[in-house]
């Protein structure tokens, strides 16, 4: 995983924790910072989210970070994209499970509910995890791409 681009990008109320995690991520790992650069208190999540989504679609080796209040507005806006399965973390669980569950290619934080050093420890457990999806969330997946394949044909 250290060749691959690891994008990230947050809103305003994500702002403090994206320029944490860069200065931390940034040591191993090839990470391309979408924004903001400066704090603007006027920004919004879609904005941001749209534009990783974008690069992710392209690179399809990349993975993502999205950081805004809650992690909800990310999320959202991240799968209505075909190929993107993001998934909103906030304790080792919800990590696991979306590591072993879907191998989602773009965590999503809350700033307002995760600490810098829970957000590093469930961003190193999914960089360093290696796909194993077991064959019945295997074939959820499917039914995901089978769903998008119908939707935006």
């Amino acid at each position: 995983m250290t060749n691959a681009k690891i994008f990230i990008a947050s809103d305003h109320a994500g702002f403090e924790l994206k320029n944490k995690l860069i200065k931390y991520l940034t040591l191993s790992y090839n990470i391309v910072d979408l924004g903001p650069t400066d704090f603007d208190a006027d920004d919004d999540y879609p904005d941001y989210a749209i534009k990783l989504c974008r690069e992710i679609i392209q690179d399809k080796n990349s993975r993502g970070i999205l950081i805004c209040g809650s992690g909800q507005g990310m999320d959202r806006v991240a799968n209505k994209f075909p190929g993107i399965d993001a998934a909103v973390v906030w304790d080792d669980f919800s990590t696991k499970v979306a590591i072993e569950h879907g191998f989602v290619n773009i965590l999503c934080f809350g700033q307002k509910s995760v600490e810098f050093n829970q957000a590093k420890e469930y961003v190193t457990s999914w960089l360093k995890s290696v796909p194993k999806i077991e064959e019945r969330h295997k074939r959820r997946i499917r039914k995901i791409r089978l769903l998008e394949k119908e939707l935006f044909k």
